[in-house]
């Protein structure tokens, strides 16, 4: 390994909080800052060490606002020296984000940098970055719509699920797979390395804080059910959907934070790396369908490396919606059993700019933890695009 190799000292995520549920009660800023900051209880590293932070956030509006990713930092009582930045790239946010970190370390800019996300959904909704003032404009024009038709990422799902055969039963399967394996990684303690308990406000009917709090150190949208429950699902969107609630990933809230450096500066500090970031990106891939992303992604960092599917052992891919996965796998043919081995999304959650993050630290983790070398995160993105991290186990 060279001087210059990029590492993963530490990766940590709070729990994925349901929508209303126990994380709802928090401040974006504060969930941020509490992973942030265990970075640094854990590592026993000096903050001031870290050359930049990088932060990715879908609903940049209202808390998460004015960059939330150097508001998080100040928060958490975190060196005023150390320089922060927040990006939108859709759901990849924090992906991105950890792949610019990867960029800057790799290039001399820095030797260090924290790469994170956060979505508290629950507050910030979805489409909330979209206002109604006339004046300010809105995402899209005609001169976009001359090139391309506007869809959402439902349609987009279902479009993908007729384009590769996939089926109803298809994605109830899917969605049962991610559902159990969450159950079976809690019931293993499969998270605990990576869980940073979270202590939340408790507001009374009216929504004051009564001063207390509770903690959260689970994640909350584990449901438990089975393949006839899930068949009896009324689909959602348009008609001949195949998608419902139990088969699309779930609106949620939750943060997660990465620790990275070269594995000289690791050295310098005493640092054992958990992981060697082998290569990163970000590419772009049909807006209609939306959400093929990650095969473009997955494809381009095989080959980019000369390796082949049968290389990588373990894979977290967004479980954004079951078709989405599913078409993956037809055209990668990956052994599933390396993927998203502690359940997905649809089990778990997916808090837009966080997500990534969560990946990643669920990835380093789990390779960690069953020995395995090599592991892939990907992701599809709003508006037709797919990023992805190849790791490799240290």
């Amino acid at each position: 390994m060279s001087e210059r190799d990029v590492v993963i000292v530490d990766a940590v995520r709070s729990p994925v909080g349901k929508r209303n549920g126990e994380l709802s009660t928090m401040q974006s800023i504060n969930l941020l800052g509490d992973v942030q900051k265990a970075l640094f209880d854990r590592t026993g590293m000096d903050p001031s060490e870290v050359g930049q932070v990088l932060g990715g956030c879908v609903g940049q509006v209202g808390m998460q606002t004015m960059n939330v990713a150097r508001n998080a930092w100040l928060a958490a009582g975190l060196p005023l020296e150390v320089g922060a930045t927040t990006m939108d790239n859709q759901c990849g946010s924090s992906q991105q984000a950890t792949s610019l970190a990867y960029a800057m370390i790799k290039a001399g800019v820095v030797d260090s940098a924290v790469s994170c996300g956060i979505e508290v959904m629950s507050k910030v909704k979805m489409g909330a970055t979209i206002p109604k003032d006339p004046d300010v404009g809105v995402p899209v024009n005609k001169r976009y719509w001359e090139h391309y038709e506007w869809t959402s990422q439902f349609e987009g799902a279902e479009r993908i699920a007729e384009q590769w055969g996939i089926t109803r039963s298809d994605t109830d399967a899917l969605g049962f797979r991610s559902q159990q394996l969450a159950a079976k990684a809690w019931s293993e303690d499969a998270f605990a390395t990576q869980i940073v308990p979270i202590e939340a406000p408790i507001l009374d009917e009216d929504g004051n804080d009564t001063g207390e709090t509770r903690t959260v150190s689970r994640d909350g949208g584990l449901r438990d059910t089975t393949m006839e429950a899930l068949a009896g699902l009324k689909a959602v969107g348009r008609e001949g959907a195949i998608h419902t609630a139990g088969t699309a990933s779930q609106i949620s809230d939750g943060a997660g934070a990465i620790l990275m450096m070269t594995s000289a500066r690791a050295d310098q500090l005493g640092l054992t790396p958990l992981a060697r970031i082998v290569d990163v990106c970000n590419v772009g891939s049909d807006p209609v369908l939306m959400l093929t992303g990650p095969i473009f992604a997955t494809r381009k960092l095989l080959a980019d490396n000369g390796m082949s599917m049968s290389d990588i052992d373990i894979v977290e891919i967004n479980e954004a919606f079951a078709s989405v996965v599913l078409a993956w796998e037809k055209e990668l043919g990956p052994n599933m059993g390396g993927v998203n081995p502690n359940g997905g999304a649809i089990a778990l959650g997916h808090p837009l700019g966080a997500t990534g993050s969560i990946l990643i630290t669920k990835a380093v983790h789990e390779m960690q933890r069953s020995d395995k070398e090599f592991g892939i995160v990907t992701m599809c993105c709003g508006g037709g695009l797919g990023t992805g991290t190849l790791l490799q186990r240290l």
